[in-house]
C-alpha cells in the first residue's frame, strides 16, 4: 500500500507515493505555480496523484492516506496554511480544498521541518530514538522536534519555532521583526552577508577571488570554501558562525536533553569541518560536560517527501 507525501516549496512541488516500507515508488517534481490561486494549486495538486496512480497502475482511491509538508505556520488543527510567505498562501484551507478532490481520503497538513523530522524517525537519524531534535540550516532555519517517539507539535498545535528562539541579546534584527534569533545568526544567510562585507572591504581575501569581486556571487559554500583553506577573514566568520550554532543547540540540550541532534540543510554539507568544531563546543559549554550526538540529518531532499506520507502515521493529535 502507499502513501502520498507532498513537500510543497516556493521553487518546486515535489510528490511521491511512498510504500509501507518507507520506498518512495514513483515521483515526480513540476515547478511551483505562483502567482496561481489556491484552488488551482490544489487542482495541480490532484493531477499529480491521478498521474502517480496511472504510472502505479492502481486507482487514486488506492492511496491510504495524502500528506502536505509546507513551508509557514499551520493551524492547531492541521488544517490550514495561516501563512507562508514564500509561496503567498495566507489562512489557506489546503485540508478542505484536497479533499474536494478526494473526499474519501485522510488529507494530513504539516510544517515541512516538522515532516522531514518525522521522515528522519521512521527512516533516517533518529530510527530507533525517543527524543530527537533536527534543525534545517539553510536561507532559515527550520526545526521538528520528537518527543516519545512521536512528533511533537507543541502544547498549544502551533508547532515549534526554533529559528525564533533569541540566543544574543541586542543582536541582529530578524525578520520576525525580534534581535539576535537563531535565524540571524546561524543561518546560511547570515553566512553570506558576512561573505559580502568582505568582499566590499577586502579585495585581497580568499573570498573575494572566490567570488571574482562580484559580492552577488558569494555564497554560504565559498565562505565555508574559503575558511577551509585558510583564509583569515573567512576563518573569522567561520569560528563566529560555529559559536552562535553551538550555544543555540546547547539551549536545546539543556531544555530537551535529546538523545540525537541531526543537522540538515544546505550549510551542514561542510561535513566534519563543521561538526567536528559544533561538538567540541556544544560539549565545552554544556551543563551536562558530555559529548553529545549530533549528526547530519539522513534523507536530504527525500525528507519532506517521506514525512508528509508518513503523517499519518504519527499519532500525536492537537
Amino acid at each position: 500500500m502507499y502513501q502520498i507525501g507532498f513537500d510543497v516549496g516556493g521553487t518546486n512541488l515535489k510528490v511521491g507515493a511512498v510504500h509501507d516500507s518507507l520506498e518512495i515508488a514513483a515521483a515526480r517534481t513540476v515547478a511551483f505555480p505562483k502567482g496561481e490561486t489556491y484552488d488551482r494549486i490544489a487542482e495541480l495538486m490532484a493531477e499529480q496523484v491521478f498521474d502517480l496512480a496511472r504510472e502505479l497502475k492502481i486507482r487514486e482511491t488506492d492511496f491510504k492516506s495524502i500528506g502536505i509538508a509546507t513551508a509557514g505556520s499551520i493551524d492547531a488543527e492541521g488544517k490550514t496554511i495561516i501563512n507562508a510567505h514564500n509561496l503567498g498562501f495566507y489562512n489557506v484551507p489546503m485540508v478542505e480544498e484536497m479533499h474536494k478532490h478526494f473526499p474519501e481520503t485522510p488529507v494530513y497538513l504539516a510544517n515541512d521541518a516538522d515532516a522531514a523530522a518525522l521522515a528522519e524517525l521512521h527512516a533516517g537519524a533518529f530510527r530507533g530514538k525517543r527524543t530527537a531534535v533536527l534543525m534545517t540550516l539553510g536561507t532559515g532555519i527550520g526545526g521538528g522536534v520528537i518527543l516519545g517517539g512521536k512528533l511533537f507539535r507543541g502544547g498549544t498545535c502551533r508547532g515549534n519555532e526554533l529559528g525564533h528562539m533569541i540566543i544574543q541579546h541586542g543582536g541582529p534584527v530578524c525578520t520576525c521583526g525580534n534581535r539576535g534569533c537563531i535565524e540571524t545568526l546561524c543561518s546560511a544567510t547570515w553566512l553570506i552577508q558576512q561573505g559580502r562585507r568582505v568582499v566590499v572591504e577586502h579585495p585581497l581575501s580568499l573570498i573575494h577571488d572566490k567570488a571574482e569581486g562580484d559580492m552577488d556571487k558569494v555564497t554560504a559554500k565559498i565562505v565555508i570554501d574559503s575558511a577551509r583553506e585558510g583564509g583569515a577573514f573567512a576563518c573569522d566568520i567561520f569560528n563566529a558562525y560555529v559559536d552562535s550554532l553551538s550555544s543555540a543547540i546547547v539551549s536545546i540540550v539543556m531544555l530537551l536533553d535529546p538523545e540525537v541532534i541531526a543537522l540538515g540543510g544546505g550549510v551542514s554539507l561542510a561535513g566534519d569541518f563543521l561538526f567536528r568544531p559544533v561538538r567540541e563546543l556544544v560539549k565545552q559549554k554544556s551543563f551536562f560536560k558530555v559529548e553529545h550526538e549530533i549528526v547530519p540529518a539522513r534523507l536530504g531532499n527525500t525528507a519532506g517527501i517521506i514525512g508528509a506520507a508518513m503523517l499519518a502515521k504519527n499519532e500525536e493529535t492537537c
